[in-house]
């Protein structure tokens, strides 16, 4: 017994530091959706109110300004909505942003350019084993962990708005 209590503070240390398993994110049907660019959040609202706020979104390689032309690497600003979701995404879980809407189409044609599209909200790399990629690195979606897009997938119809904002 005497030889137990030199280990004493290292059992006491494992045991608080040991990781405890982590409760899934879950979340009510999302009836809108707040992208703020700068802040690198999206804000998710039921029912008219504030429920829930992703942060440390992941944008666009070039995610200053408004996405106007595609390969630009921006990711789009303006009302648009989710339109169609694809569980087969290169990432994990994907759920499609209606850009270009007439507007922008308008704006890339009247410089003789195409306005991109396949802007969606988005895992990680499917190739990626655990953890996120670092920094902004999508060419224009929206990227989020795993775990939020698990709970985005569960809880966020097609039809939903999204407002992307600076």
């Amino acid at each position: 017994m005497r030889g137990w209590r030199k280990f004493a503070p290292l059992c006491l240390l494992l045991t608080l530091g040991a990781a405890q398993p982590q409760t899934p994110l879950s979340l009510p049907k999302i009836g809108f959706v707040r992208v703020h660019k700068g802040a690198r959040t999206m804000e998710l609202f039921a029912d008219g109110r504030l429920v829930h706020v992703i942060e440390h979104i992941q944008l666009g390689g070039a995610p200053a300004g408004p996405k106007r032309f595609e390969g630009d690497q921006r990711t789009p600003e303006g009302l648009y909505e989710i339109d169609w979701s694809n569980p087969d995404s290169s990432y994990h879980l994907s759920l499609h942003i209606s850009y270009p809407n007439g507007a922008d189409r308008a704006y890339a044609a009247a410089r003789g350019r195409l306005a991109g599209g396949m802007i969606m909200i988005h895992g990680q790399p499917n190739a990626l084993p655990f953890g996120r990629v670092p920094g902004d690195w999508t060419d224009g979606c929206i990227a989020v962990s795993n775990e939020e897009m698990d709970a985005l997938w569960e809880a966020v119809p097609d039809g939903t708005p999204i407002e992307i904002t600076a």
